[in-house]
C-alpha cells in the first residue's frame, strides 16, 4: 500500500522537507497543510524588502504553486491541522477531515506574542508576521507619518530601519537596556543602538508599553516609565510563541516547543518536528529552540531524510543575518551566557567581530560587516573548539587554523 507522509505546517520547512522527501526519491503520498493561502515564502523579505516595496511577493516563494502539482505534492491551502491524533496516526483539520499518516512532520512555526495591556486592539496597533501585515505597515508609514517600534529585537530593529528607508518618523520602546539585548548583550547591541541613532530613530530602553490611548485608533504610547509618545501608528515585536497546540493532549511532549531528539523524531515515534516549534536536543548546544530562517531551511531536510529512515542528527552551528541600513550583521552558534568577550576589528568603525566564550569554549561568534569571520569561526564552534583568545583577537590569525585537528 501506498506510504503517507503528512505535513502540518508550510512554511519554509514544511515545504523544503516537502521537497526533500521527492529528491530522496520518496515515491508515496506527501500532503503539505497550511493555513496561509500562499504557498510556501520565505519570511526574512517581510521586514525588508518586501517591506519597503523592493520585491514583489511572489520573488519570495520558495517555488512557484504549480511545482508541487508536478512533484505530486498534495498542496492544501487555506486550512489548518487542528490536532495531530497521534495514536491513530491522523491529522484532524479544520474541514473536519481526517488525514492519516504513517509518519507525520509538524512544522507549524509560532505566533507572534501580544501585548496585554489596554488599547492593544486600536486600529493602527500592528504587528509582522504574514505578508498582509507588511502591506499595512507599509501603507501607514508614509512620508512623515509617526511610527512607535515596541521591541528592539532582530525583528523591532529591522521594522525600524525599513520604516525610516520609507520616509517615517521612529521611536523605540525596548524593555531591555539596549538594541538586540537578548540575544547580542549589551557591548554589542549598544553598537547596533548608534546605528540606529545616527539614522534619527529615538529611542528608549528599560521600558514596556502600559498603554496605548486613542479613540477608534491608535493616538499614543504610554510607557511604563510614564513617558507618552504621540504617534500614528505603532509595531509590536516582542518574540513569539510557538503553535504546540496541535498535540494538546496527545503522547508528544511539549516544553519549551515540541521535544524532539538529535534526529528531530519527538517521544512519539515516526512524528518529527522542524522550523520554529521544535525544542531540539542539538549535539553540541543541548537542548535549543531556534527561530531563525536558516534553521528551518537545514532542520527541513534532515527531517525529511530521517522520517525515511535515516538517522542523522542535525548538528548545524547555526547561522542567522540581519541588513539594517548599510550595516550587515551575521551570527553563528547559540550563547545563552558567556564569561568572556573577544572582539576582531575595530568597533568605532563598526567592522569588527566579537567573540563569546564560556569557559574557554567557542559558543558563538558575531561579526559587523566582517561576515568571513563568521563562515570561518562556524567549525570552530561546531567542534567546542578553545580558541586561544588573543589568537581570535589578532587579524594576522586565519580562524580556519584555530580548528582542532580531527579525531
Amino acid at each position: 500500500m501506498t506510504e503517507t507522509i503528512a505535513i502540518a505546517g508550510a512554511g519554509i520547512a514544511g515545504g523544503t522537507a516537502a521537497a526533500t522527501l521527492r529528491e530522496e526519491g520518496f515515491e508515496g503520498r506527501v500532503v503539505l497543510v497550511g493555513e496561509e493561502s500562499l504557498p510556501p515564502y520565505e519570511r526574512p523579505p517581510l521586514s525588508k524588502e518586501y517591506l519597503r516595496g523592493e520585491q514583489q511577493l511572489d520573488q519570495a516563494f520558495v517555488r512557484p504553486e504549480a511545482w508541487y502539482d508536478e512533484q505530486g505534492i498534495e498542496l492544501r491551502l487555506g486550512g489548518r491541522v487542528e490536532r495531530v491524533d497521534a495514536a491513530e496516526r491522523a491529522f484532524e483539520l479544520s474541514d473536519g477531515e481526517r488525514l492519516g499518516f504513517d509518519r507525520a512532520l509538524i512544522a507549524t512555526g509560532a505566533r507572534n506574542r501580544r501585548l496585554a495591556v489596554p488599547g492593544a486592539d486600536l486600529d493602527g496597533v500592528l504587528d509582522l508576521r504574514k505578508p498582509a501585515d507588511a502591506d499595512r505597515i507599509r501603507e501607514a508609514a508614509s512620508v512623515g507619518a509617526h511610527a512607535v517600534v515596541v521591541g528592539m529585537g532582530f525583528i523591532g530593529a529591522e521594522v525600524a530601519a525599513s520604516l525610516r528607508s520609507l520616509g517615517a518618523e521612529v521611536t523605540v520602546v525596548e524593555l531591555f537596556s539596549t538594541a538586540l539585548y537578548r540575544v547580542l548583550g549589551s557591548q554589542v547591541g549598544v553598537v547596533l543602538e548608534g546605528v540606529h541613532r545616527d539614522q534619527g530613530v529615538r529611542m528608549h530602553f528599560d521600558q514596556s508599553v502600559e498603554r496605548f490611548e486613542g479613540g477608534d485608533r491608535v493616538a499614543a504610547v504610554v510607557t511604563t516609565a510614564g513617558r507618552r509618545i504621540e504617534c500614528d501608528f505603532a509595531v509590536v515585536g516582542v518574540g513569539v510563541q510557538p503553535n504546540v497546540d496541535v498535540v494538546t493532549g496527545t503522547d508528544v511532549v511539549v516544553d519549551d516547543g515540541i521535544l524532539v531528539d538529535a534526529t528531530l523524531e519527538s517521544t512519539v515515534p515516526g512524528v518529527f518536528a522542524a522550523g520554529d516549534v521544535a525544542d531540539h536536543d542539538h549535539p553540541t548546544f543541548g537542548r535549543i529552540r531556534v527561530e531563525h530562517f536558516d534553521n528551518a531551511l537545514k532542520m527541513a531536510p534532515v527531517a525529511a531524510r530521517n522520517m525515511l529512515g535515516h538517522r542523522e542528527p542535525f548538528d548545524d552551528p547555526h547561522w542567522f543575518w540581519s541588513d539594517q541600513y548599510d550595516v550587515n550583521l551575521q551570527m553563528a552558534g547559540v550563547a545563552r551566557a558567556w564569561d568572556r568577550l573577544v572582539f576582531r576589528g575595530r568597533v568605532e568603525d563598526r567592522s569588527f567581530s566579537a567573540f563569546y566564550l564560556s569557559d574557554g569554549v567557542l559558543l558563538s561568534a558575531v561579526s559587523v560587516n566582517r561576515p568571513r569571520d563568521v563562515r570561518r569561526a562556524m567549525p570552530l564552534i561546531k567542534a567546542r573548539a578553545r580558541p586561544d583568545p588573543a589568537a581570535l583577537q589578532d587579524e594576522d590569525v586565519d580562524l580556519r587554523t584555530l580548528a582542532p585537528a580531527p579525531a
